[in-house]
């Protein structure tokens, strides 16, 4: 498929859980240098309270697309689906990231790719591509491939599930914190 075929296909996925008007905002959508910031300043006061956990990605993101929106003025929305790396499925059918408009923001993949867990397929790859250190992914969902990553989005989360994913995010930043 071209990219604007694939961004047309990711657009309907998003009219599909939120309507057409949200899907025309989501594909016209272009991230400035200061939304770039905001995301970024969001996702490390995210990871600085964030306990890891296994299969937390949703989660994470969930909370991402929360403060995020508080951020900036922008279409936000979860994705749960697939990543391939190098055209390998290595995570899924139930990963998490977030869409900022047709932009690939994910706070799990290098905490994931840098844990003891991690694929060994993603964190080879990680490493040979990103290195060391890194803790946000921030790219055009079209230009993922070029890194040898591609998100499958199986479904666009609603507003009631992003919702109960906060709720249970809460609750294991609060337990980690208690204990």
């Amino acid at each position: 498929m071209t990219t604007s075929q694939d961004i047309l296909q990711l657009s309907k996925r998003v009219a599909a859980s939120h309507g057409w008007a949200a899907a025309k905002v989501f594909k016209s959508y272009v991230m400035s240098d200061a939304d770039r910031a905001a995301i970024s300043r969001c996702a490390v006061d995210l990871l600085a309270i964030f306990p890891p956990a296994p299969d937390a990605s949703l989660m994470m993101s969930a909370a991402l697309a929360v403060s995020v929106e508080r951020a900036i003025s922008a279409p936000v929305h979860v994705m749960r689906g697939h990543l391939t790396v190098e055209g390998r499925p290595v995570l899924g059918p139930d990963y998490g990231w977030l869409m900022v408009g047709p932009y690939v923001v994910d706070i799990a993949l290098f905490r994931l790719a840098y844990s003891a867990d991690a694929p060994a397929l993603l964190a080879k790859h990680v490493d040979l591509a990103f290195g060391p250190n890194k803790a946000l992914y921030v790219d055009h969902w079209s230009m993922t491939r070029r890194v040898g990553l591609r998100y499958l989005p199986e479904h666009v989360l609603t507003e009631a599930e992003v919702t109960a994913l906060m709720g249970d995010a809460f609750r294991l930043i609060k337990q980690a914190r208690d204990q």
